[in-house]
């Protein structure tokens, strides 16, 4: 058998993982889109309110991130993993029995919420840590390409099935469907064998979360990786701000169809991890790095040629390349990271990696306001400039010069690598 043979098989106690991060992230989808839809539909709330709901359901990336990180590099990862998908799954079921007792209101639907996408955050932050633990060094692609196939089905699914669930059975079975879900990826973390990391000397919380920030900000190939991505995040939510009015009024689209564009996203994202394992083998490393952000690219300027030719296939197109090209850029992107960071920083450069989704709420705001003063045509145009230069910032790094994945690092006594 040859080496990238070897490779593909990856050990049974990776695939209880990637099957606990099936159930988790297809909880988490199932949850986000049954809150709102309850919401509405049950406590009668307006969109104001609803958009109060949206925040409290993302603020938790952006204030437990780091800390999740700290905690991923003290403690077993897979225990963090397993307690924060536990929390989940009680606050689901908070929510399921409120709902029985007729007792739910929006604010203690938003702070059940709340609670849950915490666990999830945490979730989020200590798997990619965990990762490499469980896999030889080989193996990390394809394990990324499963970690992230996962993902993506969760995300083109879950939606959809968490509002049939609401549609046909109801609330409350909807929010237990989802908490059994959470229960599985516990017992599934339960089974997995980690091995046992030599205790890190404890320090200030600040000195240690200065220390991942140094590394990642310090480091030659992961400074323009993050710096990719916080302006990929911006600019991809500065397009979908104004894409479905500009459907509608430019390109003719009925709900249905804004529907089914919007959904070539999820699809590009399905195919691009499917074919991550064959693209990483043919290509360099480097390469499949620059694919990414350059498909960003392309995909907006798909996008802003509907301005001219305003046909909804270009459309459905262009959320294909925003799906299929950044897929290729999550698994080997986080394989770098895996490869060039040292285990005991792994969970605070992996919450730093998350930091970065921090930009799409400035891309809807730039959005909003853009599209407000100028029309969504300006926003779109923006958003070719915006995706121009993320590829541009990773294109002149010396990131897309790896011909093949990095060594592992270890965890030695000079950590931060000469700029």
């Amino acid at each position: 058998m040859s080496a990238t043979d070897n490779a593909l098989q990856l050990p049974p106690t990776f695939n209880r993982l990637a099957w606990s991060n099936l159930a988790a992230q297809s909880a988490e989808q199932i949850a986000l889109a049954a809150a709102p839809i309850v919401a509405v539909l049950l406590l009668g709330v307006g969109e104001g309110q609803t958009g109060l709901l949206q925040t409290a359901l993302t603020l938790p990336f952006i204030l437990f991130a780091i800390p999740a990180g700290l905690l991923a590099d003290r403690v077993s990862r897979r225990w963090l993993m397993a307690a924060s998908e536990a929390l989940r799954a009680i606050a689901l079921l908070a929510i399921l029995v409120l709902i029985w007792l007729g007792s739910l209101t929006l604010p203690l639907l938003a702070l059940s919420g709340f609670v849950a996408v915490c666990g999830t955050v945490a979730y989020s932050v200590a798997a990619p840590a965990l990762v490499p633990s469980l896999v030889p060094p080989q193996s990390l692609p394809a394990a990324n390409a499963r970690i992230e196939l996962a993902r993506t089905i969760a995300f083109a699914s879950g939606p959809a099935l968490g509002g049939l669930l609401v549609g046909w059975v109801g609330a409350a079975p909807a929010f237990g469907f989802a908490a059994a879900l959470s229960v599985v990826a516990v017992v599934l973390l339960s089974g997995i064998y980690e091995p046992a990391r030599a205790p890190a000397p404890r320090r200030h919380p600040l000195q240690e979360i200065k220390e991942g920030a140094d590394f990642v900000l310090h480091h030659p190939l992961l400074r323009p990786v993050f710096i990719t991505q916080v302006i990929f995040n911006t600019g991809s939510f500065l397009l979908l701000a104004v894409f479905v009015p500009y459907a509608v009024r430019h390109l003719g689209s009925s709900a249905t169809g804004v529907g089914l564009t919007l959904g070539m996203y999820g699809v590009g994202m399905v195919v691009g991890a499917l074919l991550a394992t064959r693209v990483m083998r043919r290509l360099s490393f480097g390469t499949v790095i620059g694919l990414g952000p350059v498909t960003g690219f392309v995909a907006a300027a798909v996008m802003a040629l509907t301005t001219f030719v305003p046909a909804p296939w270009l459309a459905a197109l262009s959320f294909f390349l925003l799906g299929v090209g950044p897929i290729l850029w999550v698994i080997s992107t986080t394989t770098l990271r895996q490869s060039v960071t040292p285990p005991r920083l792994l969970g605070r450069v992996s919450a730093i990696n998350i930091m970065s989704y921090g930009a799409r709420p400035l891309g809807s705001a730039l959005g909003a306001i853009v599209g407000g003063l100028y029309g969504a045509e300006a926003c779109l145009y923006l958003a070719v400039a915006v995706f121009g230069a993320q590829a541009l910032v990773i294109l002149m790094s010396p990131a897309v010069s790896l011909a093949q994945q990095p060594e592992m690092v270890g965890d030695g006594p000079k950590v931060l690598p000469a700029c």
